[in-house]
Formats: structure tokens, sequence, C-alpha cells
């Protein structure tokens, strides 16, 4: 259930907050921005897939209780392994046949590039960093909100989501205010479809191997309730191509009622 709450919370915070905040930073700066709608649109249709994949399991509930459990089991495998192939289509679609369709909005200035090895070497070097201080800091936040009183919903889709996104976030906000509000697109809606596209499948089928016992994609109702109106909200707000600081207001707003609800949700009686 906390990796579920992980994924759901990563995939509203990345869609909502992360893409609001960069048109909000970014709008306040620069009167209107533009980006690629194609590249934002492709990213929107990949994360309603994900939604139609993550309702699925949840809306199906009139079968025998007895077989319900293999029934989802074996829907989920299935339902992972077609979620890779989209996505590993989606990044053919993308990077190879149709690349020309997603040049960036923006002519930002060229400058000098690494070498690809001292690039690579560089990534490898700062995702390994990343990923430890974020453990870190997820598990001191995590304790220091329950012990200030935090329901565990709130802080598990909501606190745990922006605290291990944070290094994205920077880079997200960064590029809005430099003008280039395609990287900040692509951060925020491509980090949500590779969640729920890649990272949740893969979680999936390795639960099969290296978990105590399989996990499934099945989430509770109020998460894919906000998953799916976070999808249709990023679509619709991105379907432009143009933006300016108020539509990140509306974004941020939907996260906040998101937020507001979880915090102020009693706990299930036991």
């Amino acid at each position: 259930m906390l990796v579920k709450a992980s994924i759901a919370g990563a995939i509203v915070t990345n869609t909502l907050f992360m893409l609001g905040a960069s048109f909000l930073l970014g709008g306040l700066k620069h009167h209107v921005q533009e980006y690629n709608r194609v590249s934002a649109r492709m990213q929107a249709g990949l994360l309603f897939l994900a939604t139609v994949a993550l309702l699925i399991p949840s809306a199906v509930s009139g079968i025998d209780p007895s077989a319900r459990a293999a029934f989802t089991q074996t829907l989920s495998v299935g339902l992972a392994v077609l979620l890779i192939a989209a996505y590993a289509l989606g990044m053919l679609f993308s990077l190879k046949t149709h690349r020309e369709l997603f040049a960036g909005a923006e002519h930002a200035e060229e400058e000098a590039s690494w070498p690809i090895g001292l690039a690579l070497a560089t990534l490898a070097a700062v995702t390994v960093l990343v990923a430890l201080v974020s453990e870190i800091f997820v598990e001191s936040v995590q304790k220091a909100a329950e012990a200030f009183g935090m329901t565990p919903a709130f802080v598990g889709f909501i606190v745990v989501a922006l605290v291990g996104g944070a290094a994205e976030m920077a880079s997200a906000f960064s590029g809005a205010r430099k003008n280039r509000l395609d990287l900040s697109v692509g951060i925020a809606l491509g980090s949500a479809s590779q969640i729920a596209l890649f990272v949740a499948p893969v979680l999936v089928l390795l639960s099969y191997v290296i978990g105590p016992t399989p996990m499934d994609l099945q989430l509770w109702p109020g998460a894919v309730v906000m998953i799916f109106i976070a999808t249709i909200t990023a679509a619709l707000v991105t379907n432009s191509g143009r933006s300016a600081w108020f539509v990140g207001v509306l974004l941020l707003m939907v996260y906040l009622i998101f937020a507001m609800t979880l915090y102020l949700l009693p706990p299930v009686a036991r």
C-alpha cells in the first residue's frame, strides 16, 4: 500500500503541482510562454492510457470474491506488460520515427556540449547521490509529518511525493524561469507518464521475484479519481501550447483541493 500511495502521489504531484508551479513561476517573469503542444498532448495521452489501466482493476468488483484476488493479479500482470509496451512504443515514436514533431518551441542560445562519456558519468553519479539524499530526506520528513499529526494518507500522497521529487522540481522551475517551458513541461508530464507506464508496471513484475507478496495495480477509489482528474486537467490546460501565470494557479488550486481533503481525512476506524 505504501508503494501504491507513493506511485499515485508522484503521478498527481508531477502532473498538477510541478506543472502548475512551473507555469506560475515562468508566467510571473514572462507575459506569455509557449511550448510544444504535440509533446504535451502525447504525454497527456499516455497518462490517460495509464489511468484507464489503473481504473479497470478497481472498477471490476462484481465477480466472485473467492476468485477476485487471482483475477486481479493476473489482470495486473497483463496490464503491466501492455503499459510497458506502450511506453516503449511512445519512446520510439518521439525519439525515432517522428522526432521532428517534438522540437522545442523556444530557441535557446547554443551552449558548449559535454563529451558523451563525461555527461553519462556525471548523470550516473548525480542520480545515485540524489537517490541517497532523497531516501534519507523522505524518511526524516515522513516521521516529522506523522509527529505533527498529519494523516498517513496526506503523508504518503502529498509529503513523500513532494520531497521525493524535489530535484526534478528544481530543474522544472529553473527551466520555466529561463523561458524554457518545453523543458519544464517535459519534466513534469514526462516524469508522471514514466512512473505510470514504466515504474509501476515494472514493480508489479518484480514483485513476483523480489517481493514478499505479488503486487497488483488495484488502487483505492479515491486515488484513481485523483489521478483521473489530474490527467484530464493537464490535458485541458496543455492543449493550446501557450501558458500564462493564471493557468498555473488553476492547476495548483486543483492540487490544493486534493491536499486539503487528504489532510482533513479522518482515520479509518479499526
